[in-house]
């Protein structure tokens, strides 16, 4: 393959700069009650992985997952320390406050 082609590859690549787990937070953020079919539309990412990245945070403790019926609700804890070791000095709130608008 020419270096011309793995550029164009390169160039037209989309990236994100956030996580999916970071995508999950803030969606709970905006509705706690939000089903997880509409975070995974919403995200755009499958059903399944919600799921997966929800049962994550509910285990690391990011996120306390409560039953309403027949549907669920979220609430993150917002006191939890980012995970990474460059945003560790952050909280979950605190990166909530600066990716979300102002209500």
């Amino acid at each position: 393959m020419n270096d011309s082609r793995l550029v164009s590859k390169a160039t037209n690549m989309e990236f994100t700069f956030l996580t999916n787990h970071a995508h999950v937070i803030l969606q709970i953020a905006r509705d706690p009650n939000m089903r997880m079919r509409q975070i995974a539309i919403e995200i755009g990412i499958t059903e399944r992985a919600v799921q997966r990245i929800v049962e994550e945070l509910t285990t690391s403790g990011y996120l306390l997952v409560t039953k309403d019926g027949r549907r669920n609700h979220y609430e993150i804890n917002p006191a939890m320390p980012l995970r990474h070791p460059l945003e560790a000095h952050c909280t979950v709130g605190e990166f909530v406050r600066l990716a979300l608008p102002p209500c």
